[in-house]
């Protein structure tokens, strides 16, 4: 990274008065590839957000044609001069690329992807991993690791765990390039507009849960992942027991009484 090459160029950042906090992938020169320093810029920008009270949604976002590229193959490549062959790196990095993609689920705010361009191996782990996402006709999508010998193995998670089983693998073993308009019939993303509307239409879906109580919001993002993870019943008593607690809370009482009384209700996030 050059002197000038700071976290806070690489990550942009900035925050609405809503609440709503845009991250902005900002290294086009290397196709906002996922390298060390903006695998670090990101792990931090997400901690800093998750603790945030002031944060209620974060749009995840980047500049230039590419949305992200995956890991940084160029980076990686040098370390095979190591004694190793550079097994010591690629576990950190991949750890570490790891890391982000769980502190995104694991954030307790819900994080938006705005997908103007390319995103591919990585960069397609990246979309999948956020909550919701929101890409331009423009954009594409692909894990192409099996071209160059090298299976998305960790894109293989965020995937599977988002698209029917079928798709993912379709994906995985081709390696082909699809078109927003597939990556929606497949669930990757949640809506497809013209370019010219992508920002627009990413700000809008945030303003809706924006205007949410962020406690509710939390509480239903931590409990839908969890319940994931469970067998049936497990996830029913674990999800009755989320309720009863998100019931007493201050929030809820506030909310149920306002629909009654049909007024909008004063959220305070408690």
């Amino acid at each position: 990274m050059t002197p000038d090459q700071t976290s806070a160029n690489l990550l942009q950042s900035s925050q609405d008065h809503s609440g709503i906090l845009r991250l902005t992938l900002n290294d086009t020169d290397r196709r906002n590839a996922l390298s060390e320093e903006m695998l670090a810029a990101l792990a931090d920008a997400f901690d800093q957000a998750g603790d945030n009270p002031d944060v209620r949604v974060i749009i995840l976002a980047a500049a230039g044609p590419v949305f992200c590229a995956g890991h940084d193959l160029k980076q990686m490549t040098a370390a095979r001069q190591n004694a190793d062959r550079g097994r010591a790196y690629f576990t950190k990095i991949l750890t570490q690329c790891s890391d982000v993609m769980q502190k995104i689920v694991t954030c307790p705010k819900p994080v938006i992807a705005e997908v103007g361009g390319v995103a591919t191996a990585a960069g397609c782990q990246l979309v999948a991993s956020c909550d919701l996402a929101v890409a331009s006709d423009a954009a594409q999508f692909c894990t192409p690791g099996v071209h160059i010998g090298l299976f998305c193995s960790t894109p293989m998670v965020a995937l599977s765990r988002n698209l029917a089983n079928k798709h993912a693998m379709e994906m995985l073993l081709t390696g082909d390039m699809i078109p927003a308009s597939r990556a929606a019939e497949m669930g990757l993303v949640n809506q497809v507009v013209p370019s010219a509307e992508l920002h627009a239409a990413s700000m809008a879906l945030a303003q809706k849960i924006a205007a949410k109580s962020s406690l509710t919001v939390a509480t239903g993002k931590g409990a839908f992942y969890q319940q994931k993870e469970m067998d049936l019943a497990d996830a029913y008593i674990y999800a009755a027991e989320v309720m009863v607690e998100n019931m007493l809370a201050r929030d809820a009482e506030e909310g149920i009484a306002a629909f009654i009384e049909k007024r909008p209700p004063d959220w305070r996030d408690e």
